[in-house]
């Protein structure tokens, strides 16, 4: 049996029947051009839906979370974008692909344990090189693994995401010396207890200043039982953000100016607050804005976008809302009201775990500028969207209908697109033609 996807696999039995259903090409061959022009399944919540009124702990509001009201450009119509995926190498069940600064070479984790590097110059016979190896140090299947790796604006330090012995969540770094990671060079940054093997999250995101994003899941079961994405004293639920250089007040990192509680009253590590399973978030380094993309329950799937002056202290509902939907309403929003999402997928289209990719800022594909990317586990698909001026969902599109298992799709330092299939599959993304 090919790996579970780890966003997914073990937080309901959909995913596990998914994986028996869908037996899926992972990527098409230079020579066989998609576009499908078909809109992605979903639906674009509006403004003019009621919104949540603030609230704060002891407090709640049945209404459907706000959507965000800023503006993005539209350089060309995306129904028009046609694109062709090429298989350029392979790797055992990979979860994330990073572009080192200063360095042509891309770098995979595996699920198991390592890190491979790949020279995209070597075209479709790219052999990927092993660069470290934390297999003895991590727990991998189901959701469990080598999940996220980011490097430093330098280029000189590794961070790696990653599930530990005893199934916790690790975040460490390593410096790099030449084009591997040197392995007796590890600092450990952050621990974080699991009360279950699923909803670990998965990413690290390094921006422009240096400071590390991390994602965390609720802590998995189902439901978040225990109330941790409300809880602003749980690190669970929540996207982190740290500096990695500036170690204080006995941690192996320094807080942030301008993180919510940082001067007190909750975990001052806390940026971001109420995710289910944030498996893939990106920084759209244009505008500052935050794309997350927070793996659902059982209804809904959605894609979140919060605005770069409203990130810091943004509560994205769970599990009060699954989506615009009241999930539990015996649940409050901390520090409210919920922001909502700017799309949304319904599982009765197939969808069951999705999987973020970045905001396109290349230059190979021009009508795609200004798109978000995103995949989903269990539905085949590289699907576009893109806002309009009001910062809702004004276009929308199915660029590859076969790709499948997606469970990351990344850029290279040129901005341009590589998806990654559970089942071994590195793929570009080119334009047809």
């Amino acid at each position: 049996m090919r790996p579970s996807s780890p966003a997914s696999a073990t937080r309901r039995p959909l995913a596990a029947a998914g994986l028996a259903l869908v037996l899926l090409a992972a990527g098409c061959g230079a020579d066989e051009p998609s576009g499908t022009g078909e809109q992605v399944e979903g639906s674009a919540p509006t403004t003019d839906a009621p919104q949540g009124s603030p609230t704060t702990a002891g407090e709640g509001t049945d209404a459907p979370p706000e959507t965000p009201t800023s503006a993005a450009p539209a350089p060309g119509p995306l129904a028009d974008v046609a694109v062709t995926l090429t298989e350029v190498a392979t790797a055992e069940a990979p979860t994330k692909l990073v572009a080192r600064p200063d360095s042509d070479l891309l770098y995979v984790a595996e699920q198991g344990g390592r890190v491979l590097a790949l020279d995209p110059t070597e075209g479709t016979e790219a052999e990927p090189e092993q660069v470290l190896d934390l297999a003895d140090q991590v727990t991998a299947g189901g959701e469990q693994g080598l999940l996220g790796l980011a490097f430093s604006p330098d280029g000189e330090t590794l961070y790696v995401h990653h599930s530990g012995t005893e199934g916790e969540t690790r975040v460490a770094s390593y410096a790099m010396d030449g084009d591997a990671a040197d392995p007796d060079s590890r600092t450990d940054l952050l621990e974080v207890p699991q009360p279950f093997s699923n909803h670990n999250g998965g990413e690290i995101v390094v921006d422009d200043a240096g400071l590390l994003w991390i994602g965390l899941g609720d802590g998995g079961s189902g439901g978040d039982p225990d109330d941790r994405a409300q809880d602003p004293d749980d690190l669970l639920g929540k996207i982190l953000r740290i500096d990695p250089t500036a170690p204080a007040d006995g941690r192996a990192y320094g807080i942030p100016d301008g993180n919510p509680y940082a001067d007190g009253g909750g975990a001052p590590e806390i940026a971001i607050s109420g995710v289910r399973n944030p498996w893939r978030f990106r920084i759209d380094q244009a505008t500052g804005d935050i794309w997350v993309a927070d793996v659902g329950q059982n209804a809904v799937e959605e894609i979140d976008r919060v605005p770069a002056d409203a990130v810091l202290g943004t509560n994205l509902g769970w599990s009060r809302f699954e989506g615009t939907q009241t999930y539990d309403e015996s649940r409050q929003v901390v520090d409210g009201p919920a922001l909502g999402p700017v799309f949304e997928m319904s599982h009765d289209d197939g969808w069951c775990s999705v999987s973020g990719g970045p905001v396109y800022r290349g230059d190979a594909i021009a009508d795609l500028q200004g798109a978000y990317l995103f995949g989903d586990y269990c539905k085949p698909g590289l699907n576009a969207i893109r806002l309009g001026d009001d910062g809702t969902v004004e276009e929308t599109t199915v660029l590859d209908g076969d790709v499948g298992q997606v469970v990351s799709i990344d850029a290279d330092g040129a901005g341009e697109l590589f998806v990654l299939s559970i089942d071994g599959a590195i793929s570009r993304v080119d334009p047809a033609g």
